[in-house]
């Protein structure tokens, strides 16, 4: 058979060079467009579902958080497993598709199926989707640093400028910020204060949540000109907390500044 086949090139030298040029010429073409990865992807197709219920404990985030949702998304098409776990003020649920599933076809399926359930959680806990990136899509670390500011402004300064600036690159999935101190307005509540006014915690909460909002109203027409009405309202101070009215007995205001007192801190750190 080899003597057969070595006579056969002999005889076909040009047949032989012909094919021989065809398959170098194919092999260089496939070369520079064979992608390659430094780390190859190996990990699943998923889709991550977070969801914050700040204060909470675990078992009550499993009871009333992860297992609605868990049990919502196991009948997806193309689902093979679905885990979840629960910690303190937080749930996150891993939906683990086929690999033949188009990655964002499962978001979206995703997606319609959390618009569905949300109506069996708590109220005000809305599950967001993760990014549509893998562990291994991680590219570059960076830090902010200064001499003139603290922790908490650095923070402040990558959360609402430096954040959005890099969102807007192309190919960028996510930016994610780690360290530092989230900026947050405290309000201590003095008990014996609020006892002598009388006055409920859920007071000075609802007032609080009230009070940060902005309102429309109408417009006043005036020599053919429209003037917009509007009540602004958000905090922008811990001087506006402060001065947040609880209640007015007899016509005198309470103030939130007499049963509390306002700083600007450091919200309080969880997670590994």
């Amino acid at each position: 058979m080899i003597h057969r086949l070595i006579e056969l090139s002999l005889r076909n030298r040009g047949l032989v060079i012909a094919v021989y040029l065809g398959l170098a010429a194919w092999g260089y073409w496939a070369l520079l467009r064979t992608p390659i990865d430094a780390i190859p992807d190996l990990s699943d197709n998923q889709v991550i579902v977070f969801t914050d219920w700040t204060g909470r404990s675990p078992q009550e985030v499993e009871d009333q958080v992860t297992y609605p949702l868990v049990t919502n998304l196991q009948g997806l098409p193309g689902v093979r497993v679905v885990r979840a776990s629960s910690a303190f003020g937080f749930s996150m649920i891993n939906v683990i598709f086929e690999d033949n599933v188009d990655l964002y076809w499962a978001r979206t399926r995703v997606l319609e199926r959390l618009n569905l359930v949300g109506k069996q959680l708590p109220e005000g806990v809305v599950p967001t989707l993760g990014p549509d990136a893998t562990g291994v899509g991680q590219i570059f670390w960076y830090t902010l640093e200064s001499d003139q500011m603290n922790l908490r402004d650095l923070r402040t300064l990558q959360d609402w400028f430096v954040r959005y600036q890099l969102n807007s690159v192309q190919g960028v999935a996510e930016v994610a910020s780690v360290g530092g101190y989230v900026q947050q307005y405290q309000v201590d509540v003095d008990p014996n204060k609020l006892r002598s006014y009388s006055l409920p915690l859920s007071m000075v909460v609802e007032a609080v949540q009230h009070s940060n909002n902005n309102v429309g109203g109408n417009v006043v027409e005036q020599a053919g000109q429209w003037s917009v009405v509007r009540g602004v309202g958000l905090i922008q101070s811990a001087a506006d907390v402060e001065n947040i009215v609880l209640a007015s007995p007899n016509g005198i205001p309470i103030y939130v500044k007499n049963v509390a007192n306002v700083k600007l801190g450091n919200a309080f750190r969880t997670g590994a």
